[in-house]
């Protein structure tokens, strides 16, 4: 069973920017995909943003697009996702997950979650 924890969120004034995290304690890390996907207060679980096993394909939900920016160091078994020009609509707890290889948008397609980590924009 992987474990995921995210760190990095926080408290920003709007326009700024945070840097999330997401460790894994495992090794098969360099071979799962990542996604980031957030709850906003009263709204369903959105998908955010995706990178396949290696960082070579990643895909973001249009909201986000030329704002955030996802990647990964397998070395560290860590990911990452830059959120800059943060927005209000942005305030939302974000969780890491993993599947195996291949990049997805759908939520029940990953396997394994972390406990998430909140942002929180002010305007």
């Amino acid at each position: 069973q992987v474990q995921l924890v995210e760190s990095g969120g926080g408290l920003v004034q709007a326009g700024g920017s945070l840097r999330l995290s997401c460790s894994a304690s495992t090794r098969t890390f360099s071979r799962d995909a990542l996604g980031w996907f957030r709850r906003a207060p009263g709204k369903e679980r959105e998908f955010v943003a995706t990178i396949n096993w290696n960082g070579g394909a990643t895909y973001y939900t249009d909201s986000v697009k030329g704002r955030f920016s996802i990647s990964r160091d397998n070395a560290k078994n860590t990911a990452y996702l830059q959120m800059n020009s943060l927005k209000p609509e942005d305030t939302a707890v974000y969780y890491c997950a993993t599947r195996p290889w291949t990049t997805a948008t759908i939520a029940t397609d990953f396997n394994s979650w972390g406990q998430g980590t909140q942002v929180t924009v002010s305007s």
